[in-house]
């Protein structure tokens, strides 16, 4: 490659970069993982973890974090794009995908949904996170639920009564007000036409399949959704309820 071919080839990476934060063009690039970064349309790519994936150890085990995020992750990505191929979800962003889903499209509501939901869960820990709420979330909180231990004891029964694989949530609805709900698989309150009452925009949210936890809780999911609140990013969840506030134009 001559001079002017690689200038030429890095500008325009640097270009679809700026573009769409969540594709990772080439290894020396890497996506924007900031604080409540947009979800774009285009050809979706695996976004790097935003931590090592030894970084929230003890609560979350290396071993875990590198086959979740590189393994399973990675396959609801390549299937996402199979699935959006030459149909209208081509042209949406990850959000307008879940948002025009209907029921019966498996293929990108199981692949679009494992997407979006663990690009978020990623980003909703952090190393040395956890403690009380921080920011407008622990006066929420507080308003809606009556203690931060409140809303552990609902969240944690919602991660605990989903029967198999799925997802518990804390969520915004269109009135601007919390509520907690539980999803199977990769299914996700945005899903309108599939979460029906329970639509709402996800500000915190666990994986409770197997594979989340299993390598070092075995079957006690809830010594594993306990430790969670070990990592949880509240810098991240603030960030998210005011994107859900513009969402709802509150």
């Amino acid at each position: 490659m001559n001079k002017r071919t690689f200038l030429k080839t890095s500008a325009l990476a640097t270009a679809a970069a700026l573009v769409n934060p969540f594709k990772l063009i080439s290894n020396t690039l890497t996506p924007d993982l900031s604080s409540a970064a947009p979800f774009v349309p285009g050809n979706f790519e695996l976004p790097a973890l935003p931590y090592a994936p030894d970084a929230l150890e003890p609560h979350i085990d290396k071993m875990t974090m590198e086959i979740h995020h590189g393994r399973h992750h990675n396959a609801y990505v390549s299937n996402l794009n199979k699935g959006v191929d030459g149909t209208a979800y081509a042209n949406m962003n990850i959000e307008q995908i879940l948002e025009a889903l209907k029921p019966g499209d498996a293929a990108v509501r199981n692949n679009g949904g494992g997407h979006y939901n663990h690009t978020l869960f990623w980003k909703l820990m952090k190393p040395n996170g956890g403690g009380a709420p921080t920011g407008r979330m622990a006066d929420f909180i507080n308003a809606k639920f009556g203690s931060f231990d409140k809303l552990k004891e609902q969240f944690n029964a919602a991660a605990a009564g989903r029967f198999g694989s799925g997802w518990a949530w804390l969520c915004v609805n269109r009135k601007g007000e919390l509520f907690i709900t539980s999803t199977p698989n990769q299914d996700n309150p945005l899903m309108r036409k599939i979460a029906k009452k329970d639509y709402g925009f996800p500000i915190l949210g666990i994986d409770v399949w197997e594979h989340a936890y299993y390598l070092k809780y075995q079957n006690r999911r809830g010594d594993y959704v306990g430790a969670f609140w070990n990592v949880v990013n509240w810098d991240e969840v603030n960030a998210q309820y005011d994107l859900a506030l513009r969402k709802f134009g509150k």
